[in-house]
Formats: structure tokens, C-alpha cells, sequence
């Protein structure tokens, strides 16, 4: 395991370990059978299978058109840059249009059928999710490139925000209410993703005014929403999370689909005053 490797996961424990301590880990109110199997599955299919096998096919396209270490001697910021654009805003893209087009939801889904925020669904999607997300291609890419030192520093930072806006700790909370931070709170909610701003996209009712399902895309970044037109601010939280007026799914359809799909619902007789006064 390398050392990038080993930060992400320690941030990770430490923040599900605060999780146990103060909001209950594994005994979220609203989680429900199920929940539990799909954010095992995913975290690990995408850690194990999917994420690697798309940035190394990243890699190896790179390797058709250039040499090992081709931009390694870009400066620093360049670098910086680069990822920013091609990982961190592509992967704003590739959100967006998983909330646009509908057989691309189907494998965003999982994400949002948790009924609750926390550390446990970072990453909870559909396996072929990740293995087509193009920005962990370029990712791929650019590490063989030469990007790779500059990665690793740059995925560590950007998973601890990842992190902590997916997590139900809340850590802008008491930020906000600091009145002589409200200015350095105005950038930082507009720069990265918090748990104010990445909880409205989660929200389930859009009639709540907080809910911004159809924005509130950025992962490390959230000046790409502020830059697209697709950022709402609020510092409030949603009463509710996950999907309104979508069918049941399983386990199944939420890690595999389109090769396992959830029952068809069977049909029943409309109940209406009109269709009773017709029989």
C-alpha cells in the first residue's frame, strides 16, 4: 500500500472513528436493510477493482501517444492546475451529467438511496460508476506523465475534503456561528465542498428551500459550481436525505446494474375516483 494510500484510509478511519464516538457509525436513524452491504461492496469493489482498473487503462492509453514521464517537468503549479481541471473538474462534469442522463443516474444512485449522511457512503456508486468515470482516466494518465508525487499530495487533500463534506459531523457548524470568521467562512464555502453545501445535494425534498439535487456538484471543488451557475449556499441542512418518487432497488441493481436489475413492480388497478365510477 503506498503512502497516498495509507493517508486516505487513516482520514478515513479517523473521521468514521469520530462518527462512532458522536453521531453513531453503524446506527444512523434512518439506514435501512441493505444499506450496509451496498457501502461494503462498493467501498471495496471500488478500491480493489474498479478505481485501479480505469486509472491504469488511463495509463496505458497515455503510453500509446507519449513516454513515461513526459510532463515531469512541469512546474509545480502547472501540475496543480492540470489535475484540477482534468480530475477535479471533470469530475464535476461526470456528477452533473449522472443527474442529467438517466441510464448514467442508474449508476449514481446508490449514492443518494442512503437516507443519511456520513463517512460511509464516500464511496457508495455503482461499480461501472467508477471503472467509466473519465477524470480517474485522466488521472491515470497524467500520473504516468509524471504527475505522480504531485498526485499523491493532491488525492490526499482531496479526499479529506471529500471526507468531510459526505460526513454528518458537521465541522463548518461551529464555524459559522464565529461571527469574526463569517468573511474567511464566505471564501471557504465557496472554494471547497463543506457539509452544508454537499448536504443540499443530498437532500430528498426540493420544496425544503435547502435541497439542491440538481446542483452542488463539486467534489474537492465547489468554486465549479459557483463557476457554472449551479451553486446554492444556504449554512442550512436538509431534515431529510436520498431519492423521492423512484421505485424500490436492491442490493443487486445498485452494484451491478445494467447486469442485475430490482423486480418489476407488478401493476395494479388504478384506485382514483374516476376509475371507480367507470366499472
Amino acid at each position: 500500500m503506498e503512502t497516498k494510500e495509507i493517508a486516505v484510509l487513516g482520514i478515513f478511519l479517523f473521521v468514521a472513528l469520530l462518527e462512532a464516538l458522536f453521531t453513531g457509525l453503524f446506527r444512523k436513524a434512518e439506514q435501512k436493510p441493505g444499506d450496509g452491504m451496498v457501502e461494503i461492496l462498493s467501498t471495496t469493489s471500488m478500491m480493489l477493482v474498479s478505481m485501479p482498473l480505469a486509472m491504469a487503462g488511463g495509463a496505458w492509453v497515455a503510453g500509446r501517444f507519449a513516454p513515461a514521464g513526459a510532463l515531469g517537468d512541469l512546474p509545480l503549479l502547472a501540475q496543480i492546475a492540470v489535475l484540477l481541471v482534468f480530475d477535479d473538474m471533470g469530475q464535476y462534469w461526470w456528477h452533473r451529467l449522472s443527474h442529467s442522463v438517466s441510464w448514467l443516474y442508474k449508476l449514481h444512485r446508490p449514492h443518494h438511496n442512503a437516507e443519511y449522511m456520513s463517512v460511509r457512503i464516500v464511496y457508495r456508486n455503482n461499480f461501472f460508476y467508477y471503472l467509466f468515470m473519465p477524470s480517474l482516466w485522466f488521472s491515470g494518465a497524467l500520473i504516468f506523465l509524471g504527475f505522480g508525487a504531485v498526485y499523491a499530495v493532491y488525492a490526499v487533500v482531496k479526499m479529506a475534503v471529500i471526507i468531510g463534506a459526505h460526513s454528518d459531523l458537521r465541522w463548518d457548524v461551529p464555524l459559522y456561528r464565529i461571527k469574526a470568521l463569517s468573511p474567511v467562512m464566505w471564501v471557504v464555502e465557496r472554494l471547497i465542498s463543506t457539509p452544508a453545501t454537499h448536504g443540499a445535494h443530498h437532500g430528498k425534498y426540493a420544496a425544503d428551500g435547502i435541497t439542491n439535487y440538481k446542483g452542488n456538484f463539486g467534489n474537492l471543488l465547489f468554486f465549479w459550481d459557483v463557476l457554472f451557475g449551479t451553486a446554492k449556499i444556504t449554512r442550512r441542512y436538509p431534515e431529510t436525505y436520498g431519492v423521492e418518487n423512484l421505485p424500490e432497488t436492491t442490493v443487486g441493481e445498485q452494484m451491478l446494474w445494467p447486469l442485475l436489475r430490482a423486480p418489476a413492480e407488478p401493476y395494479s388497478e388504478p384506485t382514483t375516483l374516476a376509475a371507480k365510477s367507470s366499472m
